[in-house]
């Protein structure tokens, strides 16, 4: 369950609920943008605006207010105790805007159409602002988050939906296993190709939604290209990681990266320099994969391809 659906499960039970949104942060906050809660009348809540004592108090305020039937409103949080006003309660050193959405079921069609875009791969545009909640299908922006506060009573925070973050991974071993059921943890759609039908890892990697065995000359078609495709090579040669990284140098999408020594990146680069590729197109592929944490196990190794990811994704 997401946090739709567990909105939509209690609008249908009859319940108000109120959504909490940050819309921006600054500073140490605990809360980024983007961030979402929802607290439904019977006290039962769903995700995070950061935690802590300032989420506490603001859980209660929300609570209190479904039984005024508010407007939706925005209130600033300062994350200092010595803040002369909307203290947090933190003591982080920063600050961040969360904006209050009630919401009943007036919002069902729109909740309902949310969740099928979603739940179709397909996108649409998340509208929060004084005059509340809005859902338009089919809608995108170029920036997947977005928001504006211009005053107290004029702001708005966009957030296109129905996207998913997808990993493509070429190679099936244990490596990949790894890194399928850490991505899995962060919500990303996973993918595996490999060219060994046999392989048992390959087989028996349950955690991908999708795994095909693939001839490894022919990989472009299976990589669209888009903000949200995210592609790492980790092959059993070196041959066949340079065959799939050359058909995807000129692709599109939001990070490529290779596992391999220091020593294989660089035979590999100085390949296909030769074959004429620029600097430029080298440059933009994370190899060697990972950040540096002396990551050993697979395990390890998938943290750390996470972690990089998480810095692209989020940067």
């Amino acid at each position: 369950m997401d946090i739709w659906q567990f909105i939509q499960t209690k609008l249908i039970a009859g319940q108000r609920l109120m959504l909490l949104v940050v819309l921006d942060s600054q500073g140490s906050s605990a809360g980024q943008q983007g961030f979402k809660m929802a607290v439904a009348q019977d006290g039962a809540t769903f995700g995070t605006i950061g935690g802590g004592i300032m989420e506490f108090k603001l859980v209660q305020r929300a609570g209190k207010l479904l039984e005024e039937k508010p407007l939706p409103f925005l209130l600033r949080q300062h994350h200092d105790l010595q803040a002369d006003e909307n203290r947090s309660g933190m003591i982080c050193s920063g600050s961040q805007s969360v904006a209050f959405i009630p919401l009943d079921d007036s919002v069902l069609p729109g909740l309902e159409a949310l969740t099928a875009c979603i739940g179709q791969g397909a996108a649409g545009l998340l509208q929060l602002s004084p005059t509340g909640f809005a859902f338009l299908e089919g809608e995108e922006r170029e920036a997947l988050l977005f928001s504006r506060i211009d005053s107290d009573t004029q702001w708005v925070y966009e957030e296109v939906l129905g996207i998913p973050n997808t990993l493509l991974i070429f190679g099936g071993g244990h490596i990949s296993l790894a890194v399928s059921r850490q991505f899995q943890l962060l919500g990303f759609q996973v993918a595996v190709f490999d060219n060994r039908p046999k392989l048992p890892m390959f087989q028996d990697n349950a955690i991908a939604g999708r795994k095909e065995v693939v001839d490894y000359q022919q990989i472009e078609r299976l990589v669209p290209e888009g903000r949200n495709v995210y592609v790492v090579i980790m092959t059993a040669s070196h041959h066949s990681d340079a065959l799939i990284l050359e058909q995807l140098l000129e692709k599109n999408v939001r990070y490529l990266g290779m596992l391999g020594s220091k020593n294989k990146v660089n035979t590999i680069f100085d390949s296909l320099r030769r074959k004429g590729y620029a600097e430029e197109q080298l440059q933009r592929v994370a190899a060697p994969i990972g950040l540096k944490i002396n990551s050993h196990t697979a395990a390890e190794i998938a943290v750390s391809i996470a972690a990089e990811v998480i810095g692209v994704k989020n940067g």
